[in-house]
C-alpha cells in the first residue's frame, strides 16, 4: 500500500510501506474512505516535535472494514466504520468511567494517512454505521473522529451550560468544531477568538455570536468588557501553547470552567493564580468514543455538518501539499482521498 512518512520537518513524502495485517486476535484492517491532516501534525511539521527517525503520519480515519481478528465478534467485512484516534477496549475500568482515550489497553493510531489501516483493539475502537453513509456524509464523519470529538470534550470538560456564556480560544478545525459543541450544548454566547476572516465567517455559520481579534492580555481585557467584567462561565482553550492557555485561565470567570485540548508546548500553570481565580480546569486527550454513537447520529441526520471544515480536498498522493497549505494558513483542514 501507499503512506505518507515523515521524514524530517518540512518532509513528508508518499511512499510504499507494507501492508497492514493482523497481529493481535483483538485487531481489525480497515481500507480508508477519506483521511486527512490534523493541525497536531503540524508540530513535527515546523520541527516543533522532534522526529528521531522516519515515520508514518495520521490519526484520523473512517473506512470500511477489510479483515477482522478472531476476538472481533462485532464487526463484519464491508462495514463502514468510524474510529477515535485513541484506541480503547472498552470495557476496563477506566472506558466504563467514559475515559476510553485512558484505557489501559490504550493505542494512539499514528499510520492513517494511508490506504489502508490497522486498528488495535478493533471491537472496543470501531462504530459501525447502519449500511454506507453518503458520499456526502464522510468529510462530516472523519471530523467526528478527531476535531469533533475534541471540541466536544472541550466543551464538556468546560461544562458548557444552556444558557451560559463559552469563549472559544483558537479558531483551526478544533476551534471551530468547539464552536458547534458549544451551540449544541446550548451555550446563549459564543466568543470565537480569530483573525482569519473565513474562519470568522465559519465560527459564525456554526454558532458563535461574537468575535473577538485580541490576543493576549488584549484578547482577556475584550472578553472582560463582553462579560460585564466578570468573564465568561465556559472556555474552550483548542491551541496549546503558553499564552492559549493563559489567556483562556485568565478570560474564565471566578468559578468558571476551562476545558484544554490543545496538545500543550511549553505550558505551564501557576498554581498561586489558579488557586486564587477559582477557575476550574479539566482536559487531556478527548474520550471521543464515548461520544461517537451521538455524534455519528447528529452528522447522519444533518443536524450538524463539522465536515465544512475541511476547505481544501486532494487526492493522498499529494499529502505533503495538504501539511504545506496548513502550515501556511491557506487551508483549515486537509481532507485527503485515496
Amino acid at each position: 500500500m501507499r503512506g505518507a512518512v515523515i521524514h524530517a520537518p518540512g518532509d513528508v513524502r508518499f511512499e510504499t510501506l507494507d501492508d497492514p495485517r493482523i497481529l493481535k486476535p483483538t485487531d481489525a484492517v480497515i481500507r480508508t474512505a477519506v483521511t486527512c491532516v490534523c493541525g497536531s501534525d503540524l508540530w513535527p511539521w515546523r520541527g516543533l516535535d522532534a522526529t528521531d527517525e522516519a515515520h508514518p503520519m495520521g490519526h484520523e480515519y473512517v473506512g470500511f472494514v477489510e479483515e477482522v481478528g478472531a476476538e472481533v465478534t462485532g464487526l463484519r467485512p464491508g462495514q463502514f466504520v468510524v474510529g477515535s484516534f485513541a484506541t480503547s477496549d472498552n470495557t476496563c475500568a477506566n472506558c466504563r468511567n467514559g475515559w476510553q482515550s485512558n484505557c489501559l489497553d490504550r493505542e494512539f493510531m499514528s499510520t492513517c494517512q494511508a490506504e489502508y489501516v490497522r486498528i488495535p483493539n478493533a471491537q472496543g475502537t470501531l462504530v459501525a454505521t447502519d449500511g454506507t453513509p453518503g458520499e456526502e456524509f464522510w468529510p462530516g464523519l472523519l471530523a467526528v473522529s478527531d476535531v469533533l470529538g475534541t471540541g466536544w470534550y472541550a466543551a464538556d470538560a468546560a461544562d458548557v451550560r444552556p444558557g451560559s456564556t463559552a469563549v472559544v480560544v483558537g479558531d483551526g478545525a478544533v476551534g471551530l468544531c468547539a464552536v458547534i459543541a458549544a451551540k449544541e450544548m446550548g451555550a446563549e454566547r459564543i466568543i470565537a477568538m480569530s483573525r482569519h476572516r473565513s474562519r470568522q465567517r465559519l465560527a459564525l455559520e456554526f454558532g458563535a455570536t461574537d468575535i473577538v481579534t485580541e490576543r493576549g492580555e488584549d484578547g482577556v481585557a475584550r472578553i472582560k468588557e463582553l462579560t460585564g467584567g466578570i468573564g465568561a462561565d465556559s472556555v474552550l482553550e483548542c491551541v496549546g501553547t503558553a499564552e492559549s492557555m493563559q489567556q483562556a485561565l485568565r478570560s474564565a470567570r471566578p468559578g468558571g470552567s476551562v476545558g484544554f485540548v490543545g496538545v500543550p508546548h511549553e505550558v505551564a500553570v501557576d498554581g498561586q493564580e489558579l488557586f486564587y481565580s477559582h477557575v476550574g480546569l479539566r482536559g487531556g486527550p478527548a474520550p471521543v468514543r464515548r461520544y461517537l454513537p451521538d455524534l455519528i447520529d447528529r452528522v447522519l441526520s444533518g443536524r450538524i455538518d463539522p465536515g465544512k471544515v475541511f476547505d481544501l480536498t486532494l487526492p493522498l498522493e499529494q499529502v505533503a501539499d495538504g501539511y504545506r497549505a496548513m502550515d501556511e494558513r491557506r487551508a483549515i483542514k486537509t481532507l485527503l482521498k485515496p
